[in-house]
């Protein structure tokens, strides 16, 4: 695993590699990564779910039992629905989003394969994820994972990060590109 700055991301790297570890053992990586997948689709939908893993007016006890009924709730046993209480009695919640990304990530890299995070204006068709994953193939060299966000404040294009690359080709940056040019001329 790469060294990283972040005490944050730090910490949810040893938390993914102990969670990968196990799924391995038990051979369900897949069931794991599609769990974790559903997890942060809950916390992406989800306001309320956000200041319940951020917020530190919530004791560990307090979010220990409510992350066990959400869990509980959504169908997520096993390794994650266990996993995520073990993470919210030890106060770690607010770093989940990360380790969901450090698991993917060490997962990808087990399976041989490159991931990248991608943010584009709207929902990608299955035909344009087919040919960004075939263009990134030929970038990586391997193939792609891809974990796809939608931010309208993009207006158009798309943010690639893969590794320590990041292809920005939104219309939002383009726009403040040139606004950024016409106060240089002016």
């Amino acid at each position: 695993m790469a060294q990283s700055s972040s005490p944050i991301s730090a910490v949810a790297e040893r938390y993914a590699g102990s969670l990968f570890d196990l799924a391995l053992q038990e051979n369900s990586v897949a069931k794991v990564e599609a769990d974790l997948n559903g997890f942060e689709a809950m916390l992406n939908g989800s306001a309320d779910l956000g200041r319940l893993i951020n917020s530190p007016v919530f004791s560990s006890e307090e979010q220990a039992k409510a992350i066990a009924a959400i869990a509980d709730k959504a169908g997520i046993t096993g390794l994650v629905g266990n996993f995520l209480r073990v993470v919210a009695r030890n106060r770690r919640l607010f770093a989940v989003p990360g380790m969901i990304k450090a698991f993917r990530q060490i997962a990808a890299e087990h399976r041989g394969e490159a991931s990248a995070e991608v943010a584009s204006a709207h929902d990608l068709t299955a035909a344009q994820q087919t040919e960004l994953k075939a263009t990134l193939k030929s970038i990586a060299g391997k193939d792609v994972t891809i974990a796809i966000t939608v931010d309208p404040s993009l207006l158009g294009g798309l943010i690639v990060k893969m590794g320590s690359r990041q292809i920005d080709t939104s219309l939002k940056t383009k726009l403040n590109s040139l606004k950024l040019a016409l106060k240089e001329v002016g």
